[in-house]
Formats: structure tokens, sequence, C-alpha cells
């Protein structure tokens, strides 16, 4: 199973590493998260710079891609030939997008006739593409979510593990990186967010006191 995480020049450490490392709480050997990049080397809003780990062709054949959001990501939808890179298909693959990753999926075609999440600053844009933007942090419609906010990021990774490991992975993936004293708050909310939107993945979720006593041990 691979995962992949789209992130462009300016981009957001937030959005892209907090999903990394949530979805990294899946311990299975056939379960990969990439940073996908148009070059070997990105750089963020703030100057850290990362190693691709993974092409953009890479990206457009994995079983699911998050598309991060950054300071430029309007420079991004303008160039038609990096555009023309991301071949993305929600009939096979699950995509989700954070903040002003959503305006990408909104410039493919993605969101059409669907309402979005963003970030407040993207807003605008999003909606000058036709998209109807929520006053939420996150929504999903078959296999295209949107989260707006950069904490957000933990309900699209929550959402993306729970579609394709289950809903028990997702919460010991919430439940691990949560702060103590607040693991089960952290994993009750993000489930409310999520579950409404969650499709093929069992039983319901159903909050309850907590999840597992060898979860609390290892966290």
């Amino acid at each position: 199973m691979h995962i992949a995480i789209l992130t462009f020049e300016g981009f957001n450490e937030l959005d892209s590493l907090i999903a990394l490392g949530i979805l990294n709480r899946v311990k299975r050997p056939d379960w990969r998260v990439s940073v996908a990049s148009p070059g070997a080397r990105v750089r963020s809003m703030n100057g850290l710079v990362l190693e691709s780990q993974v092409s953009l062709g890479e990206a457009g054949a994995a079983d699911a891609v998050i598309v991060g959001s950054g300071a430029l990501t309007r420079e991004v939808v303008a160039d038609a030939a990096l555009m023309a890179r991301l071949q993305l298909d929600p009939s096979r693959q699950l995509l989700g997008a954070q903040c002003s990753g959503t305006l990408v999926l909104a410039r493919l075609g993605l969101l059409d006739g669907v309402p979005a999440c963003t970030d407040l600053t993207t807003k605008p844009w999003v909606e000058e593409a036709g998209v109807a933007v929520l006053n939420q942090p996150f929504v999903a419609r078959g296999n295209v979510a949107t989260a707006g906010g950069c904490l957000a990021s933990q309900y699209l990774a929550a959402w993306v593990i729970a579609r394709l490991e289950g809903i028990e992975a997702a919460e010991r993936a919430i439940h691990y990186v949560a702060p103590v004293g607040e693991k089960d708050d952290y994993v009750a909310r993000a489930m409310r967010n999520i579950s409404p939107f969650l499709e093929g993945t069992g039983a319901a979720w159903q909050e309850r006191p907590c999840i597992c006593a060898a979860v609390c041990a290892d966290s």
C-alpha cells in the first residue's frame, strides 16, 4: 500500500510532515508513505529542505495521494507543464488535499460539483475556481477528501488510514500522536470529524472510553 504526499516548493511543513508522521504509525511490511515532489529537493516556506522520495509519476500510481499546501500554490496551478504531470484519478486512488492543496484538486477538475474545505487565505481562490467552500475542517465524498487549517492534516491522515486499513488502525494512529492526558479526546474528535464520510470500513465507529491498554502503554 503506497501513500504519496505531494509536496511543492514553498510547502507548509505542518501539512506534509504531520500527515507523514501519522500515516507512518501503521506498521505493516507493505505500507509505504512517500514525499513526492517535482524535483530532487524541495524547500519549505520556512526554509526546510526535503529530499523527494518518489517522482510525481510514481505518485500517480499510488493507492492514495495527499496534496499538501504551501506559499506558492498559485504558482503551481499556473504552471501548465507541472499540472500535466499530476495524473490523479479518484476511480482508482484515494485523494486528499490540505488547505491550498484543495486549489490543486479544483484546477485539475476533481472537485466539480463537490464542496470542499480549505484554509481562510485560499478560500477565495477555491471559490473563484467554482468550488463551494464549507466552514468546517474536513469533508469527503467518495474517494476525494479535503481539509482546512494546518492541524486538520490529522483528519486527512486518519481518513486515509481508516479507508485503507480500518477504523481501529486510524484510532491507534491518532492515539499515539495525541498529547498525554488528552488522548481519548483527540481520538474522539478525529473520529467524529471523519466517521460521517467513511465508506467500506466495516462497522461504524462508536465512541468508547479507551482503545486498548496496549495502545495506552505504547504511547
